[in-house]
C-alpha cells in the first residue's frame, strides 16, 4: 500500500481563505468572520470587490494552457496557488469556499454521501432528495457575515441556483441575480457595481468544468472556452468602477481518465465484497461497509488497487488532516474506507453511476497537483 499524502491547507494557503480575506478587505472585522487575522491573505484595502469562480479552472490547467489565456496569465505573476481541500469535488469546495471553514467543519464531504441513520447516500450537488440544508450546513457563509456588516453582497450565477439545496447549504446569504451567459452575468456584476455603497459580488462560472468533462481538459474545446472566459474576464476588468477589486479563484482542477485507466465495481467482485455504499465520485471513492467489514475492505481495494491509490481508513484521513478539523456531527457522512486515485485511475460503479457519469472524460476529486492546485488572482482597485 502506498503511504497518504497529508492532507490540504485550510488555512491561508487554502480556498477557506478567499472570501474571509475580501471581505476583510472590505473593512468585515476578522472576528465576525470567524477567522483569526493570522489565517487571512493580505489583500489590499476596497471599497468593493467581485469574486469570480470559475468551475474547473485548477492552477496547473491554467499555466499548462495559458496561450488561450492572456490577461489571465498576465495576473499569474503576481498570484498565489492555494490548494481546494479534499475532495477536490465542487460541492464540497463551494462549501469550503462559502463557508471558510474545512469539510470536517461544514460536513459537505463529497459528490454523494451518506445520510446517517438513513441508510442512503444522496448526491450534494443536485440535492435531490436531500437533507435540510441550514441544518446539513449550520455555520454562517461568509456572505452572511459580510451582509450583517452592512456590505451589499450579490451572487451571480444561472437561476437553478437560487435557492438550491447546495446553494442554501453553502452559498447563501445576500441578494441573487441570475444570467444565462458569462456576459450576462458581468453586464449584472457591473449594474450592481454601479449602485451606492460598498459591495460584494460574487459571480460563478461553470462551463470551463462542464467541457472538461466532456471532452476532457487537454481539448481543443476545452482551449476555446478558456478563451471566452479570458475575454469575459478582460472585459469586466476594464469596466470595474473605481475602488473595486477582482479576485478570480477555482473550486479544483481535473485531469483526463480515460475509459482505459478506470474500474469497475459491478465486474469486480473483490471491490464489491462488504461494501453497502459507494459513494464519493470516481477519482475519490467513499466506502460505506456492512458491519464489521472495513478492514476487509480497506485490503481488498489496496491490494487490488496496489500503487494506482492511497486507501485508508476513516480514521486515518482524519489523523492525517484530509478534511480538516472533523466535528462529531461530520465524521459519520464520511465512508468507513476512503480512497484517492493517483494517475490517471479511477473507480466506477455502474450498477449506481449514471450513464452520464460513466462517460465523463475529465474527473477530479482526488490528491493530485492537477486537481488540488487552485489559483487566487487578483486585480487591485484603482
Amino acid at each position: 500500500m502506498t503511504s497518504a499524502p497529508q492532507g490540504p491547507s485550510y488555512d491561508r494557503g487554502g480556498l477557506a481563505a478567499v472570501l474571509p480575506s475580501v471581505a476583510a478587505a472590505l473593512g468585515v472585522a476578522p472576528a465576525e468572520l470567524g477567522r483569526d487575522a493570522d489565517g487571512l491573505l493580505p489583500l489590499a484595502p476596497s471599497r468593493s470587490a467581485v469574486v469570480v469562480l470559475v468551475d474547473g479552472l485548477g492552477d496547473e490547467l491554467l499555466r499548462r494552457r495559458g496561450g488561450h489565456a492572456p490577461f489571465l496569465r498576465s495576473l499569474l505573476a503576481d498570484g498565489r496557488r492555494l490548494t481546494a481541500g479534499f475532495p477536490t469535488t465542487t460541492a464540497t469546495s463551494m462549501a469550503t469556499f462559502g463557508t471558510g471553514r474545512p469539510p470536517g467543519a461544514h460536513g459537505l464531504v463529497g459528490y454523494e454521501v451518506l445520510i446517517p441513520g438513513a441508510d442512503r447516500v444522496f448526491n450534494e450537488l443536485s440535492w435531490k432528495d436531500g437533507p435540510e440544508p441550514h441544518v446539513w450546513q449550520p455555520h454562517r457563509t461568509i456572505f452572511e457575515s459580510a451582509a450583517a456588516a452592512g456590505i451589499h453582497v450579490t451572487r451571480v450565477g444561472p437561476r437553478f441556483f437560487d435557492g438550491s439545496g447546495l446553494t442554501e447549504s453553502a452559498l447563501r446569504g445576500g441578494a441573487f441575480l441570475a444570467g444565462s451567459t458569462l456576459a450576462d452575468r458581468v453586464d449584472a456584476t457591473l449594474s450592481v457595481l454601479r449602485r451606492p455603497g460598498g459591495h460584494l459580488v460574487y459571480l460563478y462560472w461553470g462551463d470551463v468544468d462542464k467541457i472538461g468533462h466532456e471532452h476532457g481538459c487537454a481539448s481543443w474545446q476545452w482551449g476555446n472556452e478558456l478563451e471566452a472566459v479570458d475575454a469575459e474576464l478582460h472585459r469586466l476588468a476594464r469596466s470595474l468602477p473605481g475602488g473595486t477589486a477582482l479576485h478570480v479563484t477555482a473550486d479544483h482542477g481535473m485531469i483526463d481518465a480515460p475509459s482505459e485507466t478506470r474500474l469497475d465495481v459491478a465486474h469486480e467482485p473483490v471491490l464489491a465484497a462488504g461494501v453497502r455504499h459507494v459513494g464519493g465520485e470516481p477519482r475519490s471513492p467513499q466506502l460505506y461497509c456492512e458491519e464489521g467489514a472495513a478492514d476487509d475492505v480497506r485490503a481488498a481495494w489496496a491490494q487490488t488497487l496496489g500503487a494506482d491509490a492511497f486507501v485508508s481508513t476513516r480514521e486515518e484521513v482524519a489523523d492525517l488532516g484530509w478534511f480538516g478539523g472533523l466535528e462529531d456531527r461530520v465524521r459519520p457522512r464520511i465512508g468507513d474506507v476512503v480512497v484517492a486515485m493517483r494517475g490517471a485511475r479511477a473507480v466506477v460503479d455502474s450498477r449506481v453511476h449514471r450513464p452520464q457519469v460513466l462517460r465523463l472524460l475529465g474527473v477530479h476529486g482526488s490528491l493530485s497537483l492537477d486537481e488540488v492546485s487552485v489559483p487566487l488572482l487578483s486585480v487591485p482597485a484603482r
